[in-house]
C-alpha cells in the first residue's frame, strides 16, 4: 500500500490499540501530519477502559503535540478508518464501525486483512514502516523535530531502547532522524512506576536457573515491555549466568526480553527461536526480544510423552511439575512452550571454531563452484583504507576496517560477505561491466565515524565465478554453530538441510551454505 492510496477519501479517522504506548502514538502522529499536510482532515483516537496516564506517555504527547483524543464511545461511522500499530479486528483494539478500512501494521498477520494494508512482520516498529512510507511519498521530515523525535521514541521503547533493533529499515531510520535528545531522556526516565518497581522485584526473586547451560527464566507480571530489559540486564549481572529470558504474558500478547554474554549464544537467535511460527523476534547479538500471539499458541499441538509436553526438535521433555508460579497464576500453555523452547534451543547446536577444526573430507562429496556472475566491491574504492565501516544488509551489519586487500562479495540473493584478495583472485575473474541486480534491501556501507552512508551498487563490479575453486560439503545431521577462521567472535548458523563445506586449498576455510542455494552454487565433480 502506498500512503497516496488513502487520499481518495475524505472522512478519515485513525484509530491505534486500546492501551497506547509510544509507538501507537508515534504512528498515529506520523499517519495525521502526511494527511494534514495532503490537505486532509483526519481524527486521531483510541478507545478501550483507560485514559493514557503513565508519566512518559502523558509527556511525550503534552510536549510533542500529538493530536490523540480518547474517545471510548466513539459512535461515528467514517468514510476511511485507518488502523495503525494493530489489526482490524483484534482483541486490543475495540471495533470501530467504517466503510472502508486500512492497516499499517509490523506485528504478524492475525485474521483477515483488508485491501488496503503494510504490514510488515519483521521491522521492530510501526514508526519505522510509517517513515519509510513517507520517504517513498517524498515527504522530507528532517525539519519536523517533533515528529522525529516521536517516531524514534516509538523505535526506541518498542525494542527496548534499541536493544531488539534488528530489520536495517530500523537503523536506517534512526541514522536519518534529527530528535529532541533531553526530552527522549526525560521520557526514558519518567518510564517505571512503582507498581512496576515492585513487579521488578517480585519476578527476579522468583528466577528458575538452569545450571547445566548457565541460563535464568524470569517470568514478570504484565509491565512496560521495557521493564523485561531491565530485568534481564540486571540479572545478567549475575556469576555463572550468560543467558536471560525475561517474559510476561497478557491476554493481547507475550512478550519477552533475552540478553547473552555467551558469545556462542546470539541473543537475536535465541529471540527468533523462541518466537519461531508463534510471533516475531529479533535485536543484537547481546540484547534481543520479541513477542508472541496467544492464538498463535493455539496451533501448538503438545504430544503427550509422559510428562504431556511436545518433544520439539532434539531437546529432552520438560517436567511440567517443576514449572513455578508467579503469584496464584497457574502456568500456562505459553509457560510451556517458552521452556521448551529454552531447552531445545541448547540442546540443538553443535559448536565449531574453523581455527581448531579439521574436517574428515571422507564421507564429503567433491565440488567446483559453477560458473555465474556475481558481485564484488574494493572497499577502498568506497572509502580510504583504514576506515571502519558497517556493511548494512537484511542479515545485519558487518563490521570491518578497510585495506588494500579487502574486497566484498555480493551474491545472487543479496548475500555480502569479505573476502581477502587473494582468494578473490584465485576463485572469480573481474569483468569490465557493473553488476546491476535487485534485492529487497540494497545493501549500504556506512562510515562508523562520521555515519555517511553509501549505497553498495554505486561501487559494484560483475565477476564470473571460475569452475577451479573447488570445495568438499556435506549436508548438515546436526545444526551448527561455526566460528570462521575469519571471525571466532561471531558465528554462523546452519540447520538441518544446510551443507558445511571446506575449501580444498585450504582446510581451516570451513563455511556453512543455505540448502536452498547450494545446487545454484556448485555442481559435483565425479
Amino acid at each position: 500500500m502506498k500512503l497516496k492510496e488513502l487520499l481518495k477519501y475524505n472522512d478519515i479517522v485513525i484509530q491505534c490499540h486500546d492501551n497506547p504506548d509510544a509507538d501507537a502514538l508515534a504512528s498515529g502522529f506520523a499517519m495525521h501530519f502526511y494527511l494534514t499536510r495532503m490537505g486532509k482532515n483526519p481524527e486521531f483516537i483510541y478507545r478501550g477502559r483507560n485514559k493514557i496516564q503513565k508519566s512518559n506517555l502523558v509527556i511525550m504527547c503534552k510536549k510533542l503535540g500529538i493530536p490523540v483524543s480518547y474517545e471510548p464511545d466513539f459512535d461515528r461511522e467514517p468514510e476511511l478508518l485507518i488502523t495503525v500499530d494493530c489489526q482490524y479486528g483484534q482483541r486490543n483494539v475495540t471495533t470501530t464501525k467504517a466503510r472502508h478500512v486500512a492497516t499499517v501494521d509490523h506485528h504478524q498477520i492475525s485474521g483477515e486483512v483488508p485491501k488496503l494494508s503494510e504490514i510488515r512482520s519483521g521491522v521492530g516498529s510501526c514508526a519505522t514502516i510509517m517513515w519509510d512510507m513517507m520517504i517513498a511519498e517524498g515527504i522530507d521530515i528532517r525539519k519536523e523535530k517533533k515528529l522525529s523525535t516521536a517516531l524514534f521514541y516509538g523505535l526506541y521503547t518498542d525494542t527496548g531502547r534499541l536493544s531488539e533493533v534488528s530489520h536495517p529499515l530500523d537503523r536506517d531510520m534512526l541514522d536519518a532522524l534529527f530528535y529532541n535528545k533531553a526530552l527522549v531522556t526525560k521520557m526514558s526516565n519518567s518510564n517505571i512506576s512503582l507498581e512496576e518497581l515492585s513487579i521488578t522485584g517480585e519476578a527476579i526473586l522468583n528466577n528458575e536457573y538452569f545450571k547445566e547451560h548457565k541460563y535464568l527464566i524470569i517470568q514478570a507480571r504484565p509491565c512496560d515491555p521495557n521493564i523485561l530489559g531491565v530485568m534481564s540486564d540486571f540479572s545478567l549481572e549475575t556469576a555463572g549466568v550468560d543467558v536471560c529470558l525475561a517474559y510476561y504474558e497478557s491476554p493481547e500478547e507475550i512478550k519477552f526480553s533475552v540478553r547473552s554474554c555467551d558469545k556462542e549464544v546470539h541473543a537475536n537467535e535465541l529471540a527468533a527461536f523462541l518466537a519461531e511460527g508463534i510471533g516475531g523476534g529479533g535485536g543484537h547479538i547481546y540484547k534481543a526480544g520479541g513477542s508472541i500471539r496467544p492464538e498463535k499458541l493455539e496451533g501448538i499441538s503438545l504430544e503427550e510423552d509422559g510428562t504431556g509436553v511436545k518433544k520439539r526438535r532434539v531437546g529432552k521433555a520438560l517436567d511440567m511439575a517443576k514449572l513455578r508460579r508467579v503469584g496464584d497464576r497457574i502456568p500456562t500453555k505459553a509457560d510451556h512452550v517458552l521452556r521448551q523452547r529454552m531447552m531445545d534451543y541448547f540442546d540443538k547446536y553443535e559448536v565449531l571454531y574453523a581455527r581448531k577444526t579439521v574436517l574428515d573430507p571422507a564421507g564429503m562429496k567433491h565440488y567446483r563452484k559453477r560458473n555465474q556472475t556475481v558481485g564484488y566491491v574494493r572497499l577502498s574504492d568506497v572509502y580510504p583504507v583504514g576506515t571502519t565501516v558497517d556493511i548494512r544488509t537484511l542479515e545485519g551489519d558487518v563490521t570491518v576496517t578497510i585495506a588494500e586487500d579487502i574486497y566484498m562479495m555480493i551474491g545472487i540473493e543479496g548475500e555480502v560477505y569479505p573476502i581477502w584478495k587473494e582468494k578473490f583472485e584465485k576463485s572469480y575473474k573481474p569483468l569490465d561491466e557493473p553488476y546491476d541486480r535487485t534485492f529487497e534491501y540494497e545493501p549500504s556501507i556506512i562510515n562508523t565515524q562520521t555515519r555517511e552512508k553509501k549505497h553498495v551498487m554505486s561501487y559494484a563490479h560483475a565477476a564470473l565465478s571460475e569452475g577451479d575453486s573447488t570445495i568438499f560439503a556435506r549436508p548438515l545431521e546436526r545444526a551448527v554453530k561455526l566460528f570462521t577462521a575469519w571471525d571466532d567472535e561471531k558465528y554462523y548458523s546452519g540447520d538441518i538441510g544446510d551443507y558445511i563445506a571446506f575449501r580444498e586449498d585450504d582446510e581451516h576455510d570451513i563455511y556453512v551454505i543455505k540448502g536452498w542455494i547450494f545446487d545454484s552454487l556448485y555442481e559435483e565433480i565425479k
